[in-house]
């Protein structure tokens, strides 16, 4: 018995893109993608350690709110962020504060905390362009860059100041005030 040949996705647009016609594009099409400075950019496909180290953060990130009563929303992958004309990213989770969003809603306006798991085909954007991006938006106050194989957390914090302060945990928690909570690193990772 033979098997049919898989049929290779079609190639991605190579002109350049604003936000409305990539939202036009990507409606209803199959996998993740990414618009980069117009550009499109499809999402590999994760291994276990990624998947389970995001579905972590969102479980630690919703009982932490919980936890501490903020007045905050927890997100897994699979929303937006708009961070200019042509570039939307989607982490891996997210937390917003104040009301709820309409469930039909596509794009977080207002992320506090955004969160990426690090993986060999992300890293160097997730240490560059995403820094960047994400702090264009006033909202942002945590950037957070979690590795799913080393018990490591790169934090970017946005300061009262408006300066960006990078902090590399390894033990204890990332401290996330505002909105005012602790991410542990014992609730990602097994004891040290």
């Amino acid at each position: 018995m033979s098997s049919l040949p898989e049929e290779a996705p079609p190639p991605l647009p190579r002109e350049k893109m604003t936000v409305d016609e990539f939202l036009a594009w990507s409606e209803g099409r199959e996998g993740r993608y990414e618009l980069v400075d117009g550009v499109i950019y499809a999402q590999a496909s994760e291994r276990v350690a990624h998947a389970e180290m995001k579905g972590l953060i969102y479980v630690a990130l919703r009982d932490a709110i919980r936890r501490t009563g903020a007045p905050c929303h927890t997100l897994p992958d699979g929303m937006a962020v708009r961070v200019g004309a042509r570039t939307v990213f989607e982490p891996d989770a997210m937390v917003y504060c104040g009301p709820k969003l309409p469930p039909d809603t596509i794009f977080v306006p207002n992320p506090t905390i955004v969160v990426e798991v690090i993986s060999p085909t992300t890293g160097r954007n997730d240490h560059t362009r995403k820094v960047a991006g994400y702090f264009l938006l006033d909202s942002v106050q945590h950037y957070l860059i979690v590795d799913p194989d080393d018990r490591l957390i790169v934090h970017h914090e946005r300061g009262g100041d408006g300066v960006i302060r990078t902090h590399v945990i390894t033990q204890g928690a990332a401290k996330l005030d505002p909105p005012g909570f602790e991410l542990a690193l014992d609730a990602l990772y097994d004891p040290a």
